[in-house]
């Protein structure tokens, strides 16, 4: 397993912590947005406070480790790894907890390209303490607002992850899933498990609207996020969200295997 020294040599190396891949023009840009309240990357989360570009700034650098600097306009984004480790070490104490109560779990990503693997991992160390892993609305329609308009996709479960397919079929080869940061899927399926009679998750883990989604309606939440999605980090700060990890979340899939076997092995939970 992976120790702290390991995982952060490896955060450094596959660029998920340290330099990363996401722009400060496309950190700032989501700020903005997320300042004027823009549906797109509130990704289901209605804020307590009024939240300016300064104050998303100041909380992205306490965070994740960006730039403090408001005149620090361009160039790639930094995330301090030691900030990454803390918030997996916070991450592994939230599964840790839902195994000891034995409590059902949802996960959930918009980056099944990405996450899919890192999230059936945490299935499968999940299940296997006892934890019954949701799959509820398998196979419903969601309606998603897209840059292209309305999108009619299928939420569906792999390894027991819920994720949304789009109506054309996958390319062979390829990881099943359409990438999207609406609440919409963790709205149908927590809204489905409800109207069944439960059962309701102990804990949600998941990323974009999934963690969001699901934290602005009093569900634990707890997931990655990178450094231009500040909404999980303000629902962090304002309670909605248990725990939040910054890293870049558009690496290739299997640089986030270690970061699964580090959780599982702090939360007590390998195989």
């Amino acid at each position: 397993m992976p120790t702290a020294f390991d995982l952060r040599a490896h955060l450094l190396a596959a660029r998920l912590a340290g330099i990363v891949g996401t722009t400060r023009e496309e950190s700032l840009r989501s700020y903005r947005l997320f300042a004027a309240r823009d549906p797109r990357v509130l990704i289901g989360l209605d804020p307590e406070r009024v939240w300016g570009e300064r104050d998303l700034i100041a909380l992205m650098a306490d965070r994740c480790g960006v730039s403090a600097d408001s005149g620090h306009i361009s160039g790639h984004d930094v995330i301090d790894p030691e900030r990454t480790l803390a918030a997996l070490d916070a991450f592994a104490e939230r599964l840790a907890a839902a195994a000891r109560r034995g409590v059902p779990v949802l996960l959930g990503t918009g980056h099944p390209h990405r996450l899919l693997g890192f999230y059936a991992a945490l299935a499968d160390g999940l299940s296997a303490a006892g934890c019954a892993v949701l799959t509820p609305a398998q196979g419903r329609c969601v309606d998603i607002t897209t840059r292209f308009g309305l999108r009619t996709y299928n939420l569906d479960y792999v390894r027991g992850v819920g994720l949304v397919r789009g109506a054309a079929p996958e390319r062979p080869g390829c990881e099943p899933g359409a990438h999207t940061h609406s609440p919409v899927p963790v709205r149908t399926a927590l809204a489905a498990a409800a109207d069944a009679g439960g059962p309701l998750p102990g804990l949600v883990i998941g990323d974009h609207g999934w963690v969001c989604g699901a934290g602005q309606l009093g569900f634990e939440a707890v997931g990655p996020a990178d450094v231009n999605d500040p909404a999980p980090f303000v629902g962090q700060a304002e309670g909605a969200v248990s725990a939040v990890v910054p890293l870049d979340d558009g690496a290739r899939s299997d640089y986030y295997l270690p970061l699964a076997r580090y959780v599982l092995n702090r939360a007590c939970l390998s195989q």
